[in-house]
């Protein structure tokens, strides 16, 4: 899939590749994960200030996390992969924390600066990653899904094919032989 057709799924048929493919796994780990750091960044301003960001990020995670994982799924089946990568990395970003500026932002979160800093960190790095898993099936769902106990227990594997995939693309670009970072043994 190229990723201008890709992109032509979204905004042509987006009841079924953003609300028939909500992606309940995705909403569920970046709900609880994204709470915690608006509750960790926020905890210098007091206890009551902490929960009220926690809670407010919770709940536009729950919110609104299963459709940018339907959005990564989306994406999953682009080739080229680089490709995907950078359409992941811009584009959700961009609407996500766009929204989650201004939910925090009428809220009043004390530490704003730090806890929206912190949440794009984390989804450049947790955006590649649901991408890198996606594609080997992980976190899917639907017809093409597996279990959530399948998609856990793939997890161990993936993290290290994930971590290692950069290096072994580097250490093989240097010696001539670069392939695709799938292809590595350490995912198989």
């Amino acid at each position: 899939m190229t990723l201008t057709s890709a992109l032509r799924n979204l905004f042509t048929n987006p009841l079924e590749h953003l609300v028939r493919r909500w992606n309940w796994k995705a909403a569920f780990f970046s709900s609880i994960i994204r709470a915690a750091i608006f509750f960790c960044a926020n905890l210098t301003a007091g206890w009551r200030a902490a929960t009220g960001a926690m809670l407010a990020e919770f709940t536009y995670r729950a919110a609104t996390s299963g459709f940018f994982g339907a959005m990564t799924a989306n994406f999953r089946k682009v080739e080229p992969e680089w490709q995907a990568m950078i359409a992941v990395v811009i584009l959700m970003p961009l609407a996500s924390h766009s929204l989650e500026f201004a939910l925090h932002y009428l809220r009043h979160t004390p530490n704003l600066k730090a806890s929206i800093i912190s949440s794009v960190i984390f989804t450049n790095i947790s955006t590649l990653f649901n991408l890198y898993i996606m594609r080997r099936g992980t976190l899917v769902v639907g017809r093409e899904g597996k279990s959530f106990g399948q998609d856990m227990r793939s997890i161990p594997r993936l993290i290290a094919g994930f971590v290692a995939a950069g290096p072994l693309w580097i250490w093989r670009s240097m010696r001539g032989t670069a392939t695709r970072p799938e292809a590595t043994s350490i995912e198989a």
